[in-house]
């Protein structure tokens, strides 16, 4: 039995994670970390049913106390990065779903990984939809040589671009070095129209609208063609499957992972 630790358990994804843990056969809830509702059952407050595991504000304390062997942090960007040193040097398997890593705390992350001998995952997305539509979006970059990406999330999200969109275009980037081939010289009367500029030339564009939970565009365009990859989230439900499955990877593993693509 793989003993996991949640760590935003409160949060609209993390409830879910909640849930997934504490109903899977391989797994068992073994501490609650959120800034509120402290010192409650975290079943009671979640599910009206009793769970046996308290909600702490208090990381290093409780950890020392339930001995988790993986924690799942879906929290903010703001903390992601302490906390994922923290859980690293504490000997504990990190799984992030917190998007707003940059490419040098990743890094660390990953020397600090390997100094400790431990698994750490890192994943902009845990929808197997999400990841299939990366794959789908790298292999038909081969193909064009103009793309943009377009991401639209809720209005509560505090990054921008998304994780995902990042990765999306690292992936196309791998495989294609230019997605502006023909256009022509731009001028931008509103300062950021044309959107961010990411690798290869790839223009990512943020929308963040109340109604919206996450969904993703990749256009690609040539000469008397358009192909559109779309993928859309109507459900937080859609990323448990991808987050146990990083659950157990990472307890059976000891490497640094960034992308749930690297396990599927």
């Amino acid at each position: 039995m793989i003993k996991v630790a949640v760590t935003g358990a409160l949060g609209k994804v993390g409830r879910e994670v909640v849930k997934a843990v504490s109903e899977n056969v391989e797994t068992s809830l073994s501490a609650a970390i959120d800034k509120f509702e402290t010192g409650k059952d975290i079943g009671e407050v979640l599910f009206n049913k009793k769970l046996d595991v308290k909600i702490s504000n208090d990381i290093e304390k409780t950890f020392a106390q339930t001995k988790p062997d993986v924690v799942v942090d879906f929290t903010q960007p703001s903390v992601i990065f302490e906390n994922a040193k923290k859980y690293l040097n504490m000997g504990v398997r990190p799984v992030i779903g917190t998007t707003g890593l940059n490419s040098l705390q990743l890094e660390e992350l990953k020397t600090l990984s390997r100094t400790m001998g431990i698994s750490c995952l890192v994943a902009p997305n845990f929808s197997t939809g999400a990841v299939l539509l990366m794959k789908f979006a790298k292999e038909a970059a081969k193909y064009f040589n103009n793309a943009e990406i377009i991401e639209l999330h809720h209005n509560q999200k505090k990054d921008a671009p998304s994780g995902t969109a990042v990765k999306t275009a690292e992936l196309m980037a791998e495989v294609n070095d230019c997605f502006s081939l023909g256009n022509c010289d731009e001028l931008e009367t509103i300062t950021g129209a044309r959107g961010a500029k990411s690798k290869s030339e790839i223009h990512i564009h943020s929308v963040r609208m109340p109604g919206y939970s996450a969904s993703q565009e990749v256009i690609f365009g040539s000469e008397g063609q358009i192909l559109t990859l779309r993928h859309d989230t109507s459900d937080r439900k859609c990323y448990m499957q991808g987050v146990l499955l990083a659950v157990k990877y990472v307890f059976s593993h000891d490497d640094f992972v960034y992308g749930l693509d690297n396990i599927m």
